[in-house]
């Protein structure tokens, strides 16, 4: 249970965010501290290390030539330099004397002095200086330095002697100490801010996030009219915009569901009411009229054909939309589909008084297309056409070459423009439009077909007006 309930709590987004702020600030308090202790501390000291030989430099000739008991002004300046003790030795490597700023030591008193001679007597450069060698040595007690020694040469009462100048560091570790109890108080304070801070930062960050994913709840839950109120400009803010979009796309889908319901419903009574009716009729009236008979059942077909077209071009579209129905390419002639479906949408328009013409600058188009699906597109922009358009007016088919390497299929009808704001709209919705004196052509999603099978083909298309014309459009890529 326990495992679970942490499992819960780290999957949480803003747990998560904020246990990344905490991990970048302990970071930066990491990198504080070892900047601290081993680069401004060796800095320190290497600093006073270095101030301390720069005083002994004028000083170092005259310890090689002078005699230091000759030279009291010299034996008290290299006291006061050293800035902590200086020894002398004599040429046997005994203690003479000791010195701790520019003032002597008694050493029959003050026996406490005698310990640092005795730690160097104990030390590896003892030798140096029984050898009458420079040295110079740092002693430390884990990292911190606790003090320095140069070691020099020099003469005293015309003897050879030796000069060692101890400085201690206890100073400067005090001082070092203090700088590392209020880096640890920082350190402390900047976390337990830091904390708060990142607290604070990720719900506010988190709170967005929160309110789109009530907005995604309540849109599966069906309202889709909500919305997030968030107005942020920023990643979070398109993501907001991006959930605003979703719902309006809902939105139009649920009413295109209602619209395909209620078209699709109306469409399918009206052929079967017709072919209830005429059945009825031939069954009690005119079954022994065989003329009438006969332009009943035409009729009945008729209907029955319509209705049948419909449900394939239902089953079709929804085949296309899922990407059950495959695209089976291969090279046909683009003009003998078209003219095809010309001879056959012609017999439809003739019943209104509309011609079609065709117009073609060769009838050699190869494609690389899966005919019957380009078929399917041409008949229903056909269908569209004689939907649209008057009586006894005509409707213009049209194959040309495009500047790019393309055949373009045109189908214009005289009509109203389509309104700019729809062109996108005819060919993603089912819609009952307004047809020329009641014309029911083709199966009312015919444009939803169309964009579906030449977006399969992956061939440009749209809508123009021209010259009081509407022109139905796409293209096929020709034979290279």
């Amino acid at each position: 249970m326990y495992m679970k309930s942490k499992r819960h709590i780290l999957s949480k987004m803003a747990v998560r965010l904020w246990i990344s702020m905490m991990v970048l600030v302990l970071f930066t308090i990491g990198v504080m501290w070892v900047v601290q202790v081993f680069v401004l501390e060796r800095n320190y000291t290497n600093m006073t290390i270095g101030e301390m030989q720069e005083r002994l430099k004028p000083v170092m000739e005259q310890l090689s030539t002078e005699d230091l008991a000759d030279n009291e002004e010299l034996l008290s300046y290299l006291s006061r330099t050293a800035n902590g003790k200086m020894l002398i030795v004599d040429h046997a490597g005994d203690l003479m004397g000791m010195y701790r700023s520019g003032h002597p030591i008694d050493l029959e008193k003050d026996k406490y002095e005698i310990r640092v001679w005795e730690d160097i007597q104990s030390s590896n450069v003892y030798q140096s200086i029984v050898a009458r060698e420079k040295y110079s040595r740092e002693n430390r007690k884990g990292a911190s330095l606790i003090s320095y020694e140069i070691g020099i040469p020099a003469l005293y009462g015309g003897e050879p002697a030796y000069v060692i100048l101890y400085q201690t560091f206890t100073e400067l570790e005090q001082v070092l100490k203090v700088n590392r109890k209020q880096l640890i108080i920082l350190s402390v304070l900047l976390t337990l801010i830091s904390a708060g801070l990142a607290a604070v930062l990720s719900r506010k960050f988190i709170k967005p996030i929160h309110i789109i994913k009530e907005s995604v709840d309540e849109l599966t839950k069906g309202n889709l009219a909500a919305k997030p109120d968030i107005r942020l400009k920023d990643e979070v803010g398109q993501l907001a915009q991006a959930v605003i979009k979703l719902g309006e796309a809902l939105q139009r889908v649920d009413s295109l569901r209602k619209e395909v319901i209620a078209n699709v419903s109306h469409e399918l009574r009206s052929p079967l009411s017709l072919i209830g009716g005429y059945a009825e009729m031939v069954r009690d009236i005119h079954w022994k009229d065989e003329e009438k008979r006969n332009d009943d059942l035409d009729l009945i077909i008729r209907e029955s054909k319509r209705m049948s077209e419909m449900v394939s071009d239902i089953l079709d579209y929804s085949q296309l939309q899922s990407g059950y129905l495959q695209i089976r390419r291969d090279w046909y002639n683009l003009y003998e589909i078209v003219e095809s479906e010309v001879m056959l949408c012609g017999e439809s328009a003739s019943e209104y008084g509309i011609s079609i013409r065709i117009l073609f600058l060769k009838n050699e188009m190869p494609v690389f297309v899966d005919a019957l699906k380009i078929s399917q597109v041409v008949r229903n922009l056909l269908y569209n056409a004689i939907n649209h358009t008057k009586d006894g007016t005509v409707i213009i088919v049209e194959l040309t070459e495009s500047r790019t390497p393309c055949y373009r299929v045109e189908v214009k009808n005289e009509g109203e423009p389509i309104p700019d704001e729809e062109r996108a709209l005819i060919w993603e919705r089912y819609q009952r439009c307004q047809h020329q004196g009641g014309r029911k052509e083709g199966t009312g999603i015919g444009l939803s077909i169309v964009s579906t099978i030449l977006k399969a083909h992956g061939m440009d298309y749209g809508v123009e007006y021209e010259d009081g014309r509407n022109v139905f459009w796409f293209e096929c890529l020709k034979e290279q």
